[in-house]
């Protein structure tokens, strides 16, 4: 059980560390790089990609949910075990700081660097496109209980198995191509916390909008899909043994 345990937390850690260094990799180093970098476009790409690789690298050991409002709405939708939410969370947050700072160093080793707001998360003055609070919150809310319910939906009884990793990953790309002049998109509150925590000042001020309405709309979600995916009755069968006269 112990050894489960270590596997499972190891693999949400690597998940989310990957989550983190290339989505918000993307963002710091080839967004704009050098005038004609991948923009928007190409950071909502990299954000669903990183969801949608370590999915199959390794969603088969922890479920693959590299996010606590991911972790969180499982749960609450009866999906995930009590005893695991706050192991895979912690491992999901350290994930995200360590990706972090690995980003970081990478990042300042170009001449004349300023991490400025190191792809970090906003409203107001520190939305991409100035969105006030409100807006900031009702998205945020929104776009992770969207995700939750695709999650949760394509790993549902009776959805095409094995291929779950897709919509999520286009999903997650999808919320980006939309949220990013909002907020930056966070629906993820260790993606949110890693790059805060170096950018600093304001932004970690902030961090609370980022953990409160993933977290809200995830529950939500999670609450609704015990409704809308009700288990289906198991109907009573009686099995016969074959006796074979020598």
């Amino acid at each position: 059980m112990q050894n489960d345990l270590v596997r499972r937390v190891a693999a949400e850690f690597f998940g989310t560390f990957w989550l983190v260094f290339g989505g918000c990799g993307a963002a710091v180093l080839a967004a704009t790089f050098p005038h004609t970098g991948i923009g928007f476009v190409g950071v909502a790409f990299a954000f669903g990609l990183t969801v949608l690789t370590m999915a199959y690298a390794v969603g088969h050991i922890s479920g693959g949910h590299f996010n606590p409002a991911v972790t969180v709405g499982l749960w609450s939708a009866g999906r995930h075990v009590s005893e695991l939410v706050v192991p895979y969370i912690i491992a999901q947050v350290v994930g995200a700081i360590v990706a972090a700072a690995v980003l970081h160093v990478i990042a300042s080793g170009q001449p004349g660097w300023v991490a400025g707001g190191f792809a970090s998360n906003g409203y107001g003055d520190l939305s991409p496109g100035k969105y006030s609070l409100g807006a900031a919150a009702l998205t945020e809310f929104l776009a992770t209980f969207f995700f939750l319910f695709i999650i949760i939906g394509s790993t549902s009884k009776g959805a095409a198995a094995g291929f779950a990793g897709i919509p999520i990953g286009l999903g997650l790309t999808l919320i980006h191509l939309i949220t990013i002049p909002v907020t930056n998109t966070s629906v993820n509150p260790a993606r949110s916390t890693g790059p805060a925590l170096f950018a600093g000042g304001a932004y970690i001020s902030q961090l609370w909008l980022f953990w409160l309405a993933p977290l809200a709309g995830a529950v939500i979600a999670g609450l609704l899909a015990r409704w809308l995916y009700e288990p289906e009755s198991i109907a009573g069968t009686i099995v016969v043994e074959e006796r074979r006269v020598a």
